[in-house]
This record gives C-alpha cells, structure tokens and sequence, in this order.
C-alpha cells in the first residue's frame, strides 16, 4: 500500500527538489505533480508508485541517521523518586519529557502533560509532588536502533513525545520533537 498522495509535497520538500526535478527523476510531467499537490486530479496507481518509489531511494540515499542527531546524555528518572524531583529534573533541563528507568531498563515515560492531567484530577500540587514517578508513569517511549533513519523517527514523533535511541538493549540517546525542529531551523540534512 502506498502512502497517502499528501505526503508527496511534504517529502519532496524535505529532499529539497522542485517539482519539476522530481518529475524527471519519476518520469513524469511537472504538471502532474503539481495537479497532484494541489489535489486537482486522481492519478494512476503506476505514476503515484514512480513518485513514491524516488521520494524513498533518495530519502534513503540521504537520510539522516538516529545517532546523528540524538542526545548522548539521557536526562531520566528512576520509578520510585517522586513525581516533584521529575518535575524538578524537567524544569531544570527545559525538558517536556522524560524516561522513567527501573535501574537501566525502561520501564515507563513522564511528560508535562502527564502532570498537568494528574493536576486536574487532584487539584492539590502537594499531592501529586508525594506520588512515585511509578504511580503517575505512562507506557515507555518507542526505541529504535542507532541506524534508524529520519523519516522513521519523524514519523514515531507524529505520535510520541520522544524516541529512545538504543545499542545491543542498552539506551544511549534520546531523540524529541524540539531535535527536529532545530534541525530545520539550522538546515541541516
């Protein structure tokens, strides 16, 4: 199954080509491409595939690897310090993440939101900052290898916080929403 026709402009975009060097490249009119982004026509399967089938050999001829752009210094917490020294460790780092860690293995994730949502329920700050990370915790951040590229990690960012950056099992780096965008504000890639 192909990605959704959307994903071209965006993709094209972040491989730095015109439309009409992608049409070239795909053996397509420049036209086509543009109807295509505009959302103007229902193309072929065939043409569509072509597309796609060059966004994804050049993106993999460049692509920017996990260990490229992750933090080698995990800032975390551990599962049984309380939820004040998390939000402490958050504020002091600017962090809007953190793993949670059950010695050196992963075991859950706190966020800003996670706080903010135990907040609400309670309505009373010195309650939460009593509770264990463990008690408050959500599910662990995604892992991915060392060598995963960034269209991977950009797309698990669509859904998660953050992505753990992992060697043989162990953590190593740790990979944000905020990583990328500063990337694109350096232009870098």
């Amino acid at each position: 199954m192909l990605p959704s026709i959307e994903e071209i402009p965006r993709r094209r975009r972040m491989l730095g080509l015109t439309q009409k060097e992608l049409a070239r490249l795909a053996g397509v009119s420049q036209s086509l491409i543009a109807k295509l982004e505009s959302g103007k026509i229902d193309p072929s399967y065939a043409k569509v595939k072509a597309i796609f089938d060059v966004l994804t050999r050049l993106e993999m001829k460049r692509d920017i690897r996990a260990r490229e752009i992750a933090h080698g210094e995990v800032v975390g917490v551990q599962k049984d310090e309380s939820v004040s020294e998390a939000a402490r460790l958050m504020w002091e780092h600017d962090y809007s993440q953190l793993p949670v860690f059950d010695g050196r293995r992963v075991v859950g994730s706190i966020t800003e939101k996670t706080l903010l949502n135990q907040l609400i329920i309670s309505g009373d700050p010195s309650k939460i900052s009593s509770l264990t990370v463990e008690e408050v915790m959500e599910e662990p951040f995604p892992q991915v290898g060392e060598d995963a590229p960034l269209s991977l990690i950009s797309s698990i960012l669509q859904v998660y916080p953050a992505v753990l950056v992992s060697r043989k099992g162990e953590v190593i780096g740790i990979i944000t929403k905020a990583d990328l965008l500063k990337m694109i504000s350096r232009g870098e890639g």
